[in-house]
């Protein structure tokens, strides 16, 4: 039997690697045109998932911060934005994904926020689970606004002093309307997160806050604030801690796995981490389920980032994608040359020939690998809500994993 199972294990070996030289000399005479019929993702019907899982919750989450948007002070910055309808400033490119985004760029963290909430049982008089229910609805609330209130704050362009003319009036006024427009739903979610009145689920949120502040600063940038890759090293290990007040630039930038995992956290993950940890310290669960609820968090922001790279990168769509995303990252691993395309460009990432670069990533094992870092990190998550719980909404937790 033993001899049998290793002969079985030497086989898949051969034909795995086989198969692999096949691919990569395949993929290597393709056309552009044929790598991307080639690796287009099957469809999946977002929406619809996504209402099985506010079926489950009981709550629309789609309309969670019509609270906020239909405030007498957002109305009165709406007209303001009304002019510049037509431009194509970027603070009106997030403001349509905003609202018509679809798996792509709005990953539901209110929803799978209150999925967990429901994952656990509370117990007290009806009253207090009432309470906790609510205090855990507008956790759900105030990070989904500070998620938005920072991706709008990122659509502020750069206009150097010295270039500044009647031509980039627009501009300048879409930034002025984009500082204010996230600035008050910050403030508006630091509000409603002073309003629950608990200071450890204070302390937790800011600090997952503080990452993604600190994140905007993490490695090199253009002179728009636009995220430049690290030079191309040799990474002995692959391990990166959750810590994050233990990740040294030095010592995952160039490496790409450490690279996008750091980058990934401080950009938004850590908060969606925190925001999970807070939702059962609301619950009054035990350090151990916090503590998972933190890492499940984690790996869902992860593999959500992974699959929504990998998507961009294989669709037809003719837009950017970023110069750290998982799949750009792992191309340069493998094919260290495309780095000087890169750091040509390194002022402006506005330069760089996009189509010419993906064509060259493809080429590559890049979307094997980030295909792989995606199912890694959906496997985790999994595990962990397991951990936490087994109901409807972890059932539909998992599902919502793996729906990209």
């Amino acid at each position: 039997m033993a001899v049998s199972y290793t002969v079985s294990r030497v086989l898949k070996r051969a034909s795995s690697f086989f198969f692999q030289k096949r691919y990569e000399s395949t993929m290597a005479s393709l056309t552009k045109d044929e790598i991307l019929i080639l690796l287009r993702p099957p469809f999946t019907n977002w929406s619809n998932i996504i209402r099985e899982a506010e079926k489950v919750v009981g709550y629309s989450t789609s309309f969670m911060n019509l609270r906020c948007l239909l405030s007498d002070e957002f109305a009165n910055l709406a007209l303001y934005l009304r002019k510049l309808v037509g431009s194509n400033h970027l603070v009106m490119q997030t403001a349509k994904n905003v609202l018509y985004g679809d798996s792509k760029n709005l990953q539901p963290w209110g929803l799978i926020i209150l999925l967990l909430s429901k994952s656990v049982k509370t117990y007290g008089p009806p009253t207090q689970i009432k309470a906790i229910d609510e205090h855990q609805r507008v956790l759900a609330e105030l990070i989904e606004l500070m998620r938005t209130g920072h991706l709008i704050h990122r659509g502020i362009v750069n206009v150097p002093f010295a270039k500044r003319s009647k031509s980039t009036e627009s501009t300048i006024f879409g930034n002025k309307i984009a500082i204010l427009l996230g600035d008050y739903l910050l403030v508006t979610a630091n509000t409603m997160l002073a309003g629950l009145k608990n200071a450890e689920v204070l302390y937790t949120v800011s600090s997952g806050l503080k990452d993604l502040s600190q994140g905007e600063f993490f490695g090199d940038r253009d002179e728009q604030n636009m995220p430049l890759p690290g030079k191309p090293k040799v990474a002995n290990d692959d391990f990166i801690t959750f810590d994050t007040t233990t990740i040294a630039a030095d010592d995952v930038l160039g490496k790409s796995r450490k690279e996008w995992t750091a980058r990934t956290i401080f950009n938004g993950v850590s908060l969606l981490g925190r925001a999970c940890q807070s939702a059962m310290l609301l619950a009054n669960q035990t350090r151990e389920t916090q503590t998972y609820a933190y890492h499940f968090g984690c790996h869902v922001g992860l593999a959500w980032q992974a699959a929504t790279e990998l998507q961009t990168l294989m669709s037809d769509s003719k837009d950017r994608f970023c110069l750290a995303s998982a799949p750009v990252l792992f191309g340069l691993e493998d094919n260290p040359d495309l780095y000087k395309v890169i750091d040509q460009a390194k002022n402006d990432v506005n330069d760089v020939d996009y189509e010419d670069l993906k064509f060259n990533i493809l080429k590559t094992d890049a979307v094997n690998k980030t295909k792989v870092l995606y199912q890694d990190h959906a496997k985790k998550a999994t595990g962990y809500i397991e951990s936490i719980g087994q109901n409807d909404s972890v059932e539909m937790i998992k599902k919502l994993i793996n729906t990209f």
